[in-house]
C-alpha cells in the first residue's frame, strides 16, 4: 500500500528489518506513472529508539526525476517545494 502523499502506484516490499543495533532497512519495488522504481530506505535510530537519520535511494534515474517533479508540484507554494526538481529552468 503506498504511503499517503507519495505518488507510488504500489509498493512491493522485497526486504525489511533491522540494520545493525540502531537501524532499519526496507527495499521495495514500485512504479510512478508506469515507470519502474526501486527504492532502498535506511533509518538510523537514536538512543530513545526514535528515527534520527533517514536515507532514501531511488533508481533508475529517470524515475527519480519524475518522482521529484511530481513532488515539486504537490508541494508548490510551500517551503518543501524547493527540495524537489522543478520543470522550470
Amino acid at each position: 500500500m503506498p504511503r499517503a502523499g507519495v505518488p507510488h502506484e504500489f509498493q512491493d516490499f522485497l526486504d525489511t528489518g533491522n540494520l545493525g543495533d540502531d537501524g532499519f532497512l526496507e527495499v521495495y519495488e514500485s512504479a510512478i506513472q508506469g515507470e519502474p522504481l526501486k527504492v532502498v530506505v535506511t533509518v538510523t535510530r537514536n538512543a530513545a529508539g526514535q528515527a534520527q537519520d533517514l536515507a532514501v535511494l531511488h533508481r533508475p534515474r529517470n524515475s527519480l526525476l519524475l518522482f521529484s517533479r511530481l513532488m515539486h508540484k504537490k508541494f508548490a507554494g510551500t517551503p518543501l517545494a524547493g527540495r524537489f526538481l522543478s520543470d522550470e529552468p
